[in-house]
């Protein structure tokens, strides 16, 4: 039995002609993935099909980048379990953090039937909190939305980034390292689709920091990022301004409700995230190259000027 959630009639349409899906192949898919697993000594990985499938989902059922993925997904997560690998949402520190509000899916996707928009923001004292705690909890949402969330599954994702909050403790604290390992995980691991970040209330501090992260970017990815200050008409185009948060003049959610509420999510999957200690990578057993993480985290290109509207 597969034990798939349905998807609706419009997104499994979405499914087919966007991701290549065919229904009545995805035994068959799913087996082949699982029978790659078997012949994988090193790796250990969570083998239910609902989080299997967004792997395949999220390559557009290319079964080589799906495995080449999911190595990276666990690999990461063992490597730097102080940033990827979350296993007890109950921890006083994970809720705390979660609850500055620093990463929020908000509730109606782009154009109502669309990618889920996140809503990311600078909200954390750099001085209360280690950096590798605060992103552990804004990382395992994602984690959460692979299994949970369809639009995100199918659609991919649009971030709005709000830097007006970003000070020069944020900018200290976000080393090149650091952020080329945030920028790997949501760019090169995670298979959800990253389609347009939006970064807002840009100024003169915040730019040092954006350049780095958009180094540290593909090309393909940085040409979806758009930049303004606190003029938000040029990309209105984009995403209309009924998709921001009510906080923003918008309708889709007001943040401090949106990130109470999504506790309900850390409950329910409790047992989900408790089962991350029995998965990750014993790189001894590995049976061919290690991957390559330097090479990986290589700065994806030259500093780009920015326009800040």
């Amino acid at each position: 039995m597969l034990n798939i959630k349905p998807l609706s009639t419009q997104l499994q349409k979405i499914a087919e002609l966007e991701l290549g899906e065919v229904p009545e192949r995805i035994p068959t898919d799913l087996d082949a993935l699982k029978q790659w697993l078997e012949q994988q000594p090193h790796l250990k990985v969570n083998q239910d099909n609902q989080f299997l499938i967004q792997f395949l989902r999220g390559c557009k059922y290319s079964l080589e980048r799906a495995k080449e993925k999911l190595d990276r997904y666990y690999t990461l997560m063992t490597k730097y379990p102080e940033i990827f690998l979350t296993t007890n949402v109950d921890d006083i520190t994970f809720r705390r953090n979660h609850n500055l509000g620093i990463l929020i899916p908000l509730p109606m996707p782009l154009n109502d039937f669309g990618p889920r928009i996140m809503m990311f923001r600078f909200s954390y004292s750099p001085k209360n909190a280690p950096i590798e705690d605060v992103f552990r909890s804004v990382n395992a949402i994602p984690q959460v939305l692979l299994v949970d969330d369809p639009y995100a599954c199918i659609y991919g994702t649009v971030y709005i980034v709000d830097m007006s909050q970003i000070t020069t403790g944020h900018i200290l604290q976000l080393t090149p390292p650091f952020v080329m390992k945030v920028v790997t995980y949501y760019e090169n691991t995670l298979p959800l689709r990253v389609k347009a970040i939006y970064c807002i209330n840009v100024h003169k501090l915040a730019e040092q920091l954006l350049k780095l992260i958009l180094s540290c970017m593909g090309e393909k990815l940085r040409r979806r990022v758009f930049i303004c200050g606190k003029n938000f008409d040029s990309i209105y185009q984009g995403l209309p301004q009924k998709y921001f948060p009510q906080d923003y003049g918008g309708e889709n959610g007001r943040l401090e409700d949106l990130c109470a509420d999504f506790n309900k999510k850390w409950n329910e999957y409790r047992e989900y995230f408790q089962d991350n200690i029995h998965y990750g990578t014993v790189e001894s057993l590995r049976t061919g190259k290690p991957i390559d993480f330097d090479g990986l985290f290589g700065m994806g290109g030259s500093f780009r000027k920015l326009d800040v509207d």
